[in-house]
């Protein structure tokens, strides 16, 4: 198909369609007139509003990413101290179970001597 013959179908059709909304339409010219202008005018307002609200967004990601950059290192650090005290805490215990493993396993060596010289 030729590029020529799709644009003049392309614009054929158009005509179609604009003389048929034209003579279908209930409303006269001034109405239509009105109507679209009350459309544009409300479509306007409506894309102040999305801009007011991207801005309103950009302002709060920008202040979120501040607070981010600020707390998560605090936070961090924080995380780090509470690990480390924990690993204090608990280094009495730790070494108090490792005592008593070594004596278990001491125990068993013991055990597992004395099963054996009976068993002669």
């Amino acid at each position: 198909m030729k590029a020529s013959t799709f644009l003049a179908g392309l614009l054929a059709g158009s005509v179609t369609a604009a003389v048929t909304v034209l003579f279908s339409t209930p409303q006269t010219g001034s109405e239509i007139r009105s109507s679209v202008k009350s459309a544009s005018a409300d479509m306007k307002h409506k894309l102040n509003d999305v801009k007011g609200k991207l801005a309103e967004l950009k302002t709060s990601i920008t202040h979120m990413t501040k607070e981010a950059k600020e707390m998560v290192p605090e936070a961090v650090n924080g995380i780090k101290g509470s690990i480390e005290q924990w690993q204090l805490s608990t280094e009495n215990n730790r070494l108090k179970l490792e005592k008593e493993l070594s004596a278990i396993q001491s125990s068993l060596a013991d055990l597992e001597k004395s099963i054996a010289e009976q068993q002669k």
